[in-house]
């Protein structure tokens, strides 16, 4: 059984006095925003593109659709985390006999391949931004950034990777900026957001497929609860591995589950209110013109509006920067839960000597993106085809979360309660059928 927290023990590791709100709110912001930063990576900015430029505001519906179940579904990958100090992948070997293990380590397997995939169209990305800002062809440096982002997680240099580039994404803003000084048909959105421009083509579908495995995409689900895990070790309240919430007193694991929130629902925000802009941006810009995304300069137009010759530039650099981001999260998460899974080491802030099945499973993941983004082209045809894999490969694994997150046995009082647990269920079967949409739509084609 998982220990419960201690009410009054003079023995736990004192709390941190409280701070004012705004000290708070920047102390707590941590894995939730580089979630939702990554979230963001050039698959989702090339999907909500497409959605707009093909369908105008047709597909917006799925904003607040999704932001609920990106909130539960974090959160509750979060509190696993914070429960018991654990990630996902050691989780599922507590909570699962070995046959189902094999199942999930098949899954993990093909996320593993899905994140590479995933990984070279961003990968690609970056070097059409770098082709953008006339730096030299893009094949180079995509290739060259991954050789770096390599070197880099080896050396265990993550932490100095998110601090810089979670950065770089704050240019994705300047979508907001489009929708503040360019002319915008509101009531044509509102119509959008409330399912009135529905469409019934296979073709309406498989983008809104694509922009659901872009927002509630399983990496992230294996990401948020071990970057948690890596801030919690970094406490060493009791210099140990990660404290669970019964390492804590009372009011220090309250305060760190508010704190957590937090977080989350900051980075799921963020994330969403992106995608929003960006498919709002894009359909009153390319849409109205009947202009289709087939490059990266294209989708750039639609910061012209407020941007002028400086759109490329912008975009270029917002493509770059989430890229950055996101590949090293791509990179470790599948690694991640295979290594846990499999009761290895892991973690980025140790050296490959001492995680070195990590670290083989994330040096094989980073090499083989790094050569398909040197051999493939149209990098987005493949940054909307990787959200499409996401898409179809979310829903097995929320059933492994939710599973895991309603058993007492591992999580105590910390169980799901009514909301996240009819909340995660119902995003769990919204993804299923999804999922058998995005098969059908590329089988047949869309």
């Amino acid at each position: 059984m998982a220990k419960q927290t201690r009410d009054e023990d003079t023995s736990a590791t004192p709390e941190p006095t409280q701070k004012s709100s705004l000290t708070r709110l920047g102390k707590a912001l941590g894995p939730g925003l580089v979630t939702g930063a990554a979230d963001d990576d050039p698959s989702g900015i090339a999907t909500y593109a497409q959605a707009g430029a093909m369908f105008k505001n047709a597909a917006l519906w799925t904003v607040p659709a999704t932001l609920p179940m990106m909130m539960a579904v974090q959160e509750i990958c979060d509190r696993t985390a914070l429960t018991t100090g654990e990630s996902l992948g050691k989780l599922a070997r507590r909570k699962f006999t070995r046959g189902i293990r094999t199942i999930i380590a098949i899954l993990i397997a093909a996320l593993l391949i899905a994140n590479g995939v995933n990984l070279a169209a961003d990968l690609m990305a970056i070097g059409e931004g770098m082709e953008m800002l006339g730096a030299g062809p893009g094949p180079v440096w995509s290739v060259l950034s991954g050789a770096t982002i390599t070197a880099l997680l080896m050396k265990g240099s993550f932490n100095s990777i998110a601090k810089v580039f979670k950065w770089l994404c704050l240019v994705l803003f300047t979508y907001v900026g489009v929708l503040i000084f360019t002319h915008i048909d509101w009531s044509d959105v509102l119509k959008g957001l409330t399912f009135q421009q529905t469409q019934f083509r296979l073709s309406y579908w498989a983008i809104i497929v694509a922009v659901l495995g872009t927002t509630v995409s399983p990496y992230l689900f294996f990401w948020q609860s071990a970057h948690r895990v890596e801030e919690l070790r970094d406490e060493k309240l009791d210099g140990g591995e990660a404290p669970s919430y019964a390492e804590r007193s009372r009011d220090g694991a309250e305060r760190k589950q508010t704190d957590a929130r937090i977080d989350v629902f900051t980075g799921m925000a963020f994330s969403v209110l992106i995608m929003f802009a960006i498919m709002v941006a894009t359909a009153s810009t390319l849409g109205t013109q009947g202009l289709e995304v087939n490059s990266a300069a294209d989708a750039a137009k639609a910061l012209e509006p407020i941007a002028g010759p400086l759109a490329k530039v912008l975009f270029a650099l917002g493509f770059i920067g989430s890229g950055l981001l996101a590949v090293p999260v791509l990179a470790a998460s599948g690694a991640i839960g295979m290594a846990g899974l499999l009761n290895k080491n892991w973690g980025l802030e140790r050296s490959p000597k001492k995680a070195p099945v990590f670290y083989l499973l994330l040096a094989a993941g980073t090499i083989a993106g790094t050569l398909l983004s040197a051999i493939l082209s149209d990098p987005i045809a493949l940054l909307v085809l990787s959200a499409t894999i996401n898409g179809i490969a979310a829903a097995p694994f929320l059933v492994v979360v939710m599973l895991i997150s309603g058993d007492p046995a591992i999580m105590g009082t910390h169980r799901n309660g009514l909301l996240a647990g009819i909340t995660g269920w119902a995003t769990a079967g919204i993804m299923a059928v999804a999922g058998v949409i995005g098969i059908w739509a590329t089988i047949v084609g869309s």
